[in-house]
């Protein structure tokens, strides 16, 4: 069943329908059938057909969402009209501009652009910011890697806050962490959320279902922060305005509002 608050995004390719069926069943809050980078070039042709195929049907309520990762505009022109299709999720974002061509050739789609690049990055809010049908941004690591000349992880962290940034200031929900690649490392997976969560992102993008249950619990609170948030917001009901808990702790609406955010995510 999927989470009101959705932790985790599955990648399966386009080009491996079977693969996508059995990916809704695994326990992730979301599929993303990736029509780009997962699918090589003499396959792409088969991917988009098999993907309008799936998605030719309407998803019951309790189904998992598929998003698509498209590759071109006649990915968008064959899929956007189809009731299956919860998100498009748009590579290699630079400017807003992009993001209004989208949103014109496929109206009422939901649209998640992908910052991969130096250019995208400084025009982070601009594109969060650029059409009411922009649910999310995110980032592409490995393209954005490759742009900066990155070599230690911790190079991308301004770019990372600067996504968060981004969407908050654009009225967007928290950013989901993109990709860990190496899918036997779940102790790294599990650092690298912890960090990811440190920087405000919330979720994060899988490769491999054997991921989903580390980034499901790095994201989910803890039941020390579920204790502290329910006590901040019993609090806040008995004694409106700012105040102190008996530990000294002061507490005012923003306090507060984190606490109730906290408690909404752990589904107290």
């Amino acid at each position: 069943m999927t989470a009101a608050v959705p932790l985790t995004w599955l990648y399966v390719p386009g080009d491996r329908p079977e693969v996508v069926r059995k990916a809704r069943g695994s326990g992730a809050d979301v599929v993303i059938v990736d029509l780009e980078d997962a699918v090589a070039p003499d396959r792409k042709d088969y991917a988009l057909s098999a993907t309008a195929e799936l998605l030719s049907e309407a998803a019951g309520d309790t189904a998992v969402p598929v998003h698509v990762r498209v590759h071109t505009e006649a990915d968008v022109l064959a899929l956007a009209g189809l009731p299956g299709l919860a998100e498009l999720r748009l590579p290699k974002i630079t400017h807003a501009a992009s993001v209004h061509h989208i949103a014109a050739v496929a109206p009422g789609v939901a649209l998640c652009p992908l910052l991969e690049s130096a250019l995208g990055i400084e025009h982070a809010y601009s594109v969060a910011a650029s059409h009411p049908q922009v649910r999310s941004i995110a980032l592409g690591e490995a393209d954005l890697r490759a742009d900066l000349g990155v070599r230690d992880d911790a190079g991308l962290d301004w770019s990372r806050s600067r996504v968060v940034v981004a969407a908050r200031a654009a009225g967007l929900a928290p950013p989901a962490q993109s990709v860990f690649p190496d899918v036997r490392d779940l102790d790294g997976l599990w650092a690298s959320c912890a960090h990811g969560r440190a920087l405000g992102f919330l979720g994060r993008a899988a490769i491999h279902p054997r991921q989903l249950p580390v980034i499901e619990r790095a994201f989910r609170p803890t039941p020390q922060e579920i204790e502290a948030a329910a006590e901040i917001v019993a609090a806040a009901v008995a004694d409106e305005g700012a105040l102190a808990l008996p530990d000294g702790r002061f507490v005012d609406a923003a306090v507060v509002a984190s606490a109730r955010r906290t408690l909404a995510l752990a589904g107290a």
